[in-house]
């Protein structure tokens, strides 16, 4: 073989080993699932989905970020920024219509539904030795509403709205996450806080084997007069330590959200594989227990995307 035929064989091989890199490096996908506060229910569940997706899907990468939920989800979906995110129903109807008070800066146009999957409770909860038994008798207390502006913050301000109050008849109002929330409850520097997750939240469970707790009533007509999407509904005895009666409060569905920009064959397997995989996100978290694929395409504040819709019409949901 001339050394000239060498070279050129050489180089041939290279150009075409390129070539397979960058097909491959084109081919892998990035899938970014947005979720909330460590100790939230959403981030559990998002690891179990990026674990799901991430040995199920082949040439996908995933990545779990932690963030301030629902709004802040939201503004980055429309920003590209994630793939998946969580939301509370709410959140994702101001965000459709870019309700700039609850922290949108704009109509988010390119946000699309994969699924209505469990409900949110609104938790509230005060140490025992507050005296603090219904919404009312927070007058006067030290409240956490979540983080400011985030999905549990705009709950508060809902809440409070239909009950005639503000934070101004609270002592003091904070502005934080869960598990900072409970921290402070622990130091007898808080008297209650108010978080909106599934049942069982890492966070309260915390709280209430640490020291006696009162699960704080919002009543039905309370709920009521804030209307659609919220409900209401108990939180069960037993739900955390120390709770031995039901308890009523306003409940919201979950969506799981992404945008126009992902395409609709991952939207496909990301709902097809979520919905194969329930068991795992029920280890996850127990509040998966409450998602039902019959329940996903209902209520929905904003369009599905074409690759759930798909899924859906395979499944005769549609």
């Amino acid at each position: 073989m001339t050394s000239a035929l060498a070279k050129t064989l050489r180089m041939s091989a290279l150009a075409l080993s390129l070539t397979l890199a960058a097909s491959t490096a084109h081919a892998e996908q990035f899938i970014n699932i947005l979720t909330g506060g460590t100790s939230g229910t959403y981030y559990p569940l998002g690891v179990a989905l990026s674990k799901i997706y991430g040995t199920k899907m082949e040439g996908v990468r995933t990545q779990v970020q932690a963030t301030k939920a629902s709004v802040e989800n939201l503004n980055l979906l429309q920003q590209g920024k994630g793939e998946l995110a969580f939301a509370l129903a709410d959140s994702v109807k101001m965000g459709w219509e870019g309700d700039t008070e609850a922290g949108f800066k704009g109509k988010l146009d390119k946000l699309r539904a994969v699924a209505a999957i469990y409900p949110n409770y609104i938790q509230v909860v005060a140490t025992k030795d507050s005296g603090v038994n219904v919404l009312t008798d927070l007058k006067g207390k030290s409240l956490s509403v979540g983080a400011a502006k985030s999905g549990t913050e705009l709950n508060a301000r809902a809440i409070f709205a239909a009950a005639g109050m503000s934070y101004n008849d609270l002592a003091k109002t904070e502005y934080l996450p869960f598990g900072e929330s409970v921290e402070l409850m622990k130091n007898r520097q808080l008297d209650s806080t108010l978080q909106s997750s599934g049942l069982g939240v890492a966070s309260l469970k915390d709280l209430a084997a640490s020291l006696p707790i009162t699960v704080v009533s919002i009543p039905k007509e309370i709920v009521e007069k804030i209307g659609a999407p919220y409900i209401s509904a108990p939180i069960p005895a037993g739900t955390y330590q120390g709770q031995d009666a039901d308890v009523l409060t306003a409940a919201v569905t979950n969506i799981l959200a992404t945008h126009s920009e992902v395409s609709d064959d991952t939207v496909y397997q990301m709902t097809k594989l979520m919905f194969e995989n329930l068991e795992e996100l029920k280890a996850a978290h127990k509040a998966a227990s409450d998602i039902k694929m019959e329940e996903a395409i209902k209520n929905l504040p904003i369009p599905l995307h074409p690759g759930a819709e798909k899924f859906y019409k395979e499944k005769g949901l549609l």
